[in-house]
């Protein structure tokens, strides 16, 4: 073995026979600084749209539960009214059929007094 071809078997550790020396490194794709400012911009707009979305949809269901909430309060004061009513209404047929009132005697007015 001669020198010169000494030389070449320690270099090709790499290559095998009939292959080419040179390889070559795939590189892993990166995000340069510009468009990585980009996406976190278009990331940040999404998330906000996200938000508006869901608040109006809240504001949304506030006014329906504020209408409900009103319709309550006037139910409410209605069935109060209809109550007092009620037991008005049934406090006087009580009275007419009450042992009391049937033994009361109707007054017959004696005269005017005059001045």
């Amino acid at each position: 073995m001669t020198y010169s071809s000494s030389l070449a078997v320690g270099r090709q550790r790499y290559a095998a026979r009939s292959q080419n020396t040179t390889s070559f490194r795939s590189k892993g794709k990166a995000v340069g600084p510009v468009s990585n400012t980009i996406i976190l911009i278009v990331l940040a707009c999404l998330v906000g749209l996200l938000y508006l979305t869901q608040v109006t949809k809240t504001n949304a269901y506030s006014y329906q539960i504020n209408d409900l909430k009103d319709k309550q309060i006037g139910l409410r004061a209605e069935h109060d009214q209809l109550a007092i009513d009620s037991a008005r209404l049934q406090a006087q047929e009580r009275i007419k059929n009450s042992e009391v009132a049937n033994k009361l005697v109707s007054a017959v007015p004696a005269g005017v007094v005059q001045n």
